[in-house]
């Protein structure tokens, strides 16, 4: 089975952990909007499903680094619409964006390492938040024979 198929089963524990994690989320350095962000860039695993003693569900943070650059600029897009401020000129605009998004870019000059770490940091804590929730409602034995499929 796909991996999609387990990972629909467990929408509704998303969304509980997504809402218990906002507490976490408000004590980081991330605002709302850029943790957001962040879990656009994160996928969900599941090692070892084959043993439920040694089954895992990890946080696949691979892409992040892709969307650490934008994170400035969610909050500072915020920040532009709440006062009416106009947008600094340190942006390189569209074309830039895309040379980036595609790797053409200026390289990783521009990736805040710490903030990488505290990111994938971050999403690995979800994982095991989400994991826990999974075990507390009984979900998480189904979950890996789904993924097991």
């Amino acid at each position: 089975m796909s991996d999609s198929a387990w990972s629909d089963r467990i929408v509704g524990e998303r969304m509980q952990t997504d809402q218990e994690f906002a507490e976490k989320v408000a004590a980081s350095n991330f605002s709302r909007q850029q943790w957001g962000l962040v879990m656009t860039a994160v996928e969900f695993e599941i090692e070892n499903p084959d043993d439920l003693d040694s089954a895992r569900l990890v946080a696949d943070t691979s892409k992040v680094e892709s969307i650490v650059p934008e994170l400035e600029k969610v909050d500072q897009a915020r920040g532009m619409a709440a006062g009416g401020g106009r947008q600094s000129d340190d942006s390189g605009g569209l074309f830039d964006g895309v040379k980036d998004a595609l790797g053409l870019g200026g390289g990783d000059d521009d990736i805040d390492r710490e903030q990488l770490a505290a990111a994938e940091e971050m999403a690995q804590m979800y994982a095991g938040d989400l994991q826990e929730k999974l075990e507390s409602k009984g979900k998480w034995e189904d979950v890996c024979v789904l993924a097991r499929e």
